[in-house]
């Protein structure tokens, strides 16, 4: 028996990368998954089934509420339900460094529609099932770097911060309903958009601010995230937990 079995779970942003770990992972512990991208995520959910397992997969823009609705639908046609929802979905890999005085307009208010407005529609859309099933658990992706204030990314690292903050009223509005709201916050995770946007040297000098001395890869977020979405953190909400290695301490 796996500690997910019969649990539906829709997963953003989960064509590629982490995102991909995060539904291959749940789907190992017995979740039904639906595998969301605004990329075409068919060969996650193909790879899945291959394994034994359960997913459907969709190309959704997660800014777009009517689109994000027809997943929602998808889903519940599939799965009878929805019981959990990872917003991983964000714009992070693409994003160029450099000075905020150097970041425009337009970058940034496309960085923060994904980021933080696709957390806020995607929530929005699971939550009337979720209150009439009285049980759902959301789990949002935020990051380390909002703790550290990492320069040369003001709109990640504050569309990030708004995630954290969004996390916390989420959980206050929705524990009556017994929706648990809860929020992960990598580190510098060694995806392949990663290692095609950093150096080695950046990669390096991350690593060194970490106790743990060794390079963050997608599987050590899935322990975090499997715990959030399974029965054995049905009293925690509002809290965000770092997975960085000891990068950050707080």
């Amino acid at each position: 028996m796996g500690r997910l079995n019969d649990r539906s779970i829709i997963v953003t942003g989960a064509a590629q990368g982490i995102g991909a770990t995060y539904a291959k992972a749940l789907a190992a512990e017995g979740a039904r998954v639906t595998v969301c991208d605004v990329q075409d995520p068919r060969g996650v959910a193909d790879e899945i089934r291959a394994a034994g397992g359960q997913a459907i997969s969709t190309i959704t823009d997660v800014t777009a509420p009517a689109a994000v609705a027809a997943m929602v639908k998808g889903t519940i046609a599939a799965y009878g339900t929805v019981h959990g929802l990872v917003n991983n979905a964000a714009l992070f890999g693409s994003l160029k460094l450099q000075p905020f005085m150097e970041i425009d307009s337009d970058e940034w208010d496309k960085v923060m529609a994904v980021n933080t407005r696709g957390v806020f529609e995607c929530v929005k859309a699971v939550v009337p099932i979720m209150r009439a099933q009285k049980y759902g658990k959301i789990v949002n992706i935020a990051s380390g770097t909002l703790f550290k204030g990492t320069p040369h990314l003001l709109h990640y690292v504050a569309s990030k911060g708004a995630v954290v903050a969004m996390t916390r009223v989420m959980a206050r509005e929705l524990g009556a309903d017994n929706i648990l709201v809860n929020c992960i916050a990598p580190g510098l995770t060694v995806s392949p958009a990663v290692r095609a946007a950093y150096s080695v040297a950046e990669i390096e000098a991350n690593k060194a601010t970490r106790a743990l001395k060794r390079e963050e890869e997608p599987e050590d977020l899935t322990g975090a995230l499997i715990f959030f979405v399974s029965g054995e953190s049905d009293f925690i909400t509002g809290q965000t937990l770092l997975v960085d290695g000891g990068s950050v301490m707080h």
